[in-house]
């Protein structure tokens, strides 16, 4: 067995290779384990985004304090399968993609009809980032009317491309840290003001909140809601790689079967669970927070954001509770939030495509140069196709709709697949406790039942 080495921050040229010489000790104690997360950092940046700060606050607006149950449901199920995820790419060493591929099924060429269905949906939500090109756009297009919102777009997709070719992932991740903290805090400050408000809040229509009921408006947004708020369909499949990049995988060493090696995949599945708790609260603050301040003040003033007033309507959230000097914070944060979850989207997006053409055949998996070649090809479809997106339908709301429901679509399928490689593929000295197996299957129950009620209304009212 291979020395396990004492020094956290080893250089690693091919994040995606078991090299012995990667091995690592697990951290020992909460604040030694809290130095090694990260994933969920740069997954949050993916999340608290559109779908927070558009199709949240929409719900909210369309809603009121309706369908908070919905937030919170959404937020606080999903990490059973996020986890589980994490824990068979440790175990196994393979990525996300990689592990998917295996689930039985119909496949075309080498891959499985899991990882068609996933490179579809992706294509389909380069309308949400497409849609935050066009926000980022609108709000430089207020404090710069001079100059026209199209070509803010086409710019931020030049500073896109500057910024990700050739990026590693310690890039993303400082990235992901300035982006999650300015925004989230500011946006939970104005929420805290929000309960102070009586005009806008009561805790009894909170509470009401709670009670199970369906929006009865906005149901294709609720959907959507459900689909890309907490951990979206998009954020489970990218989890795995940013946990290969991180390196919980290669520190803990392919499986031999020995107590060692089971000993050290326990400790950074460890890391791994504290680091997706922390990411679940975070993005949950967040978006509640959000969610609040749409049903609170936008429902309140009878405002629903839409089409080019998008912004203009969102700025209330600031500046009814914080203040008028509050717009320009709104427009800083809104810039960071939109535009920091372009930037982790297509990061993670372009690494899986990649890895989806070394998984048909396109590269050796020991070639790393040929990894990063395709990446960065991606890297520019990736931007070149959300851009031209929001320049032919440019109507951000609904193109971030669009992609939440195919985002909650894909939630069952991420489900079942996840099921299958916890019994048929996790190694039985790394499985989980049998409440977690319990809890897997209760979370993609209710999952299907969320997914068979959305086909019932959109049949129905069809």
């Amino acid at each position: 067995m291979a020395q396990a080495h004492a020094e956290p921050h080893i250089r690693l040229e091919d994040p995606y290779q078991l090299d012995p010489t990667a091995i690592t000790a697990p951290p020992r104690g909460w604040l030694a384990a809290l130095r090694r997360i990260g994933p969920g950092v740069v997954l949050s940046a993916s999340i608290v985004g559109s779908g927070e700060l558009i199709a949240t606050t929409k719900l909210g607006a369309e809603n009121g304090y309706t369908a908070v149950w919905i937030i919170v449901l959404s937020c606080l199920i999903k990490p059973i399968i996020q986890a589980e995820m994490g824990r068979y790419i440790i175990a196994s060493g393979e990525t996300g993609l990689a592990g998917f591929n295996n689930v039985p099924g119909p496949r075309l060429g080498k891959i499985n009809w899991i990882v068609w269905l996933w490179a579809a949906m992706v294509l389909v939500t380069m309308m949400q980032i497409g849609a935050m090109f066009g926000g980022v756009a609108q709000v430089m297009n207020l404090l710069l009317p001079g100059v026209p919102v199209k070509a803010w777009v086409l710019l931020f997709a030049v500073i896109t491309l500057a910024l990700l070719l050739g990026g590693g992932y310690n890039r993303v991740e400082k990235f992901a840290m300035i982006k999650v903290g300015f925004f989230t805090m500011l946006t939970l400050m104005s929420a805290a003001l929000l309960v102070s408000m009586p005009q806008y809040f009561s805790w009894s229509a909170l509470m009401e909140g709670f009670t199970f009921k369906m929006p009865t408006t906005g149901f294709s947004t609720a959907v959507a809601v459900f689909g890309i708020t907490g951990v979206g369909a998009s954020e489970l499949f990218m989890y795995p790689y940013w946990c290969v990049e991180k390196g919980y995988a290669r520190y803990a060493g392919a499986r031999d079967g020995s107590p060692e090696w089971a000993a050290r995949a326990h400790g950074w599945m460890r890391v791994m669970h504290l680091d997706i708790a922390a990411s679940m609260v975070i993005y949950t603050v967040a978006t509640l927070s959000f969610y609040l301040l749409g049903a609170g003040v936008l429902h309140g003033m009878g405002l629903v954001p839409s089409g080019n007033d998008m912004i203009k309507v969102l700025s209330n959230i600031y500046t009814k509770t914080l203040g008028d000097w509050a717009l320009w914070l709104f427009y800083a944060g809104a810039i960071v939030t939109l535009y920091g979850t372009i930037f982790a989207s297509i990061a993670a997006q372009s690494r899986m495509y990649a890895d989806m053409v070394r998984l048909m055949g396109g590269f050796a998996s020991n070639d790393y140069a040929a990894r990063v070649r395709y990446r960065n090809r991606f890297i520019v479809v990736l931007t070149i196709i959300p851009v031209a997106l929001f320049l032919f339908f440019v109507s951000p709301v609904w193109m971030v709709t669009v992609g939440g429901i195919a985002q909650a679509a894909m939630l069952p399928v991420i489900g079942v697949g996840t099921i299958y490689l916890h019994h048929k593929r996790l190694p039985s000295d790394i499985a989980p406790a049998r409440w977690v197996t319990v809890a897997l299957w209760l979370v993609t129950a209710i999952i299907f039942v969320m997914m068979g009620y959305s086909v019932f209304e959109a049949v129905r009212k069809f």
